[in-house]
């Protein structure tokens, strides 16, 4: 049974799930709901975020690759540098970021600059830093999303584009090129490049297109088919195919600039025959390149390498799909289950590190209060033997000084006694009053005395 909702007065009526094999008829409804603004919201919330888009260069060196990109974004995004600094920036891959507006529209333009393709005398497997390098942005993607706290807009490092750079031989893929494509086609957009095409004639360029599409049939390499974009005008529909006719595109680049005679500023190449407009058509597939990669497919190529390029990684790695949601979500906890034995491994040598520092350093500093309480006692035991010398020694002169005045005090003693003695006996004695004089005794008395005087 059909259910009714009134909105505002406005009447929508609800009808019952058609069965299977019922053909689906579009509706109307009779008043303005507003889900037809649904592009409008999503035109403001993508100005609001701006856009991300990387696109890697590669092909040998001097071949113009800077060169076309600064011809392809209208500035001087690469600098010109001198031959030294070349060759060092060829020795690793390179990421430059840059922000660039026009009409209020943002994009974070990021270029991925290669090593030197083919310039080394042995290139086994020299397209393997590049494959490491995409892989590893898939990678950054992939964690991105895994994690719980997910920001609300993740940023797209992923590489989207690369113009592969082919040298204007004027006969076939070189095995190495066609070697190199098939490593890549699978894994990121290739765009195909004749790198300066004003090298040829017209139609050694034509053979030549000719040749290199015949080879990427026959080694079965899919580069980016640039569809065309429905309800559009005849205009752009005759434009798109004489684009994708072009295909690859023979370009020619130039940091060069003139003004022509209208004031109009181009880049051109002056040759002592004349001039290479880079913008002309019949020079160059350098605005068909610039509309397709630019004006008109640039979402197209980060769609497909969302829906192609990282849905086949992310299903060769082994969590592709909603289907395979256990799976992933197991090798997700896996994964974060070694990271965090990971992180407790490195603590643990940390801080295993910093207790044995610590542990060393206490025992030289016990090793250093030691030797230093050692050297103190040694020098207390010299000062204690130096003291102990001086004691003896002063007391032994003590001592000799104590009997030498002794001695002398002695004999000091004695000659006062007899020099007290002498003086006595030079006296004459008178009798006390009272007394009687006994004469005979005295003298007696005194002869005694005589003889103890010469006895002494």
């Amino acid at each position: 049974m059909a259910s009714k909702l009134t909105l505002n007065s406005l009447s929508v009526t609800a009808k019952p799930k058609a069965a299977k094999g019922d053909a689906m008829i579009p509706k109307k409804s009779d008043g303005h709901v507003g889900f037809a603004d649904l592009p409008n919201q999503l035109y403001r919330r993508s100005v609001r975020n701006g856009f991300e888009f990387t696109l890697m260069v590669v092909g040998e060196s001097g071949l113009g690759k800077s060169t076309l990109i600064n011809s392809l974004f209208l500035s001087d995004v690469y600098t010109t540098a001198n031959y030294d600094d070349r060759i060092k920036q060829t020795l690793q891959i390179e990421a430059s970021t840059m922000d660039l507006e026009e009409n209020g529209v943002r994009l974070k333009l990021t270029l991925i600059d290669t090593p030197g393709f083919g310039d080394a005398i042995d290139n086994t497997n020299c397209w393997q830093p590049i494959i490491d390098f995409i892989q590893k942005r898939f990678d950054e993607y992939i964690q991105q999303e895994s994690r719980i706290d997910r920001e609300y807009h993740i940023v797209d490092t992923r590489v989207h584009c690369c113009l592969y750079f082919i040298p204007p031989t004027g006969h076939s893929l070189r095995p190495i090129d066609i070697e190199y494509m098939k490593q890549l086609y699978d894994k990121v957009n290739i765009v195909p490049i004749i790198a300066k095409a004003d090298t040829m004639t017209e139609d050694e360029c034509k053979g030549f297109k000719r040749r290199i599409l015949k080879d990427l049939r026959d080694n079965k390499i899919r580069i980016f088919e640039f569809q065309e974009v429905a309800g559009e005008d005849e205009d752009y529909a005759a434009q798109h195919k004489s684009s994708k006719e072009s295909i690859p595109f023979a370009v020619v680049g130039s940091n060069t600039k003139i003004q022509l005679n209208g004031g109009k500023e181009v880049r051109v190449r002056k040759y002592p025959w004349g001039m290479v407009e880079v913008e002309n058509n019949d020079h160059s597939d350098f605005i068909h390149l610039r509309n397709v990669l630019i004006r008109t497919h640039m979402f197209d190529l980060i769609y497909n390498t969302n829906i192609l390029h990282y849905e086949n990684y992310r299903y060769r790695k082994g969590g592709s799909s909603v289907s395979q949601e256990g799976t992933n979500y197991k090798m997700r906890l896996a994964k974060e289950e070694e990271e965090v034995k990971h992180r407790l491994d490195t603590m643990e040598a940390r801080m295993s590190e910093v207790y044995d520092t610590q542990i060393k350093e206490k025992i030289k500093k016990y090793k250093d209060s030691e030797m230093d309480i050692k050297r103190r006692h040694e020098h207390l035991a010299k000062s204690n033997d130096q003291l102990r010398r001086e004691y003896e020694e002063k007391k032994k002169k003590f001592e000799k000084e104590k009997s030498d005045f002794i001695h002398v005090s002695k004999k000091i003693e004695e000659a006062q006694l007899s020099a007290k003695g002498h003086s006595t006996s030079s006296l004459p004695r008178s009798p006390k009053p009272g007394f009687r004089s006994c004469s005979h005794k005295n003298d007696k008395t005194d002869g005694k005395e005589k003889k103890k005087k010469k006895l002494w």
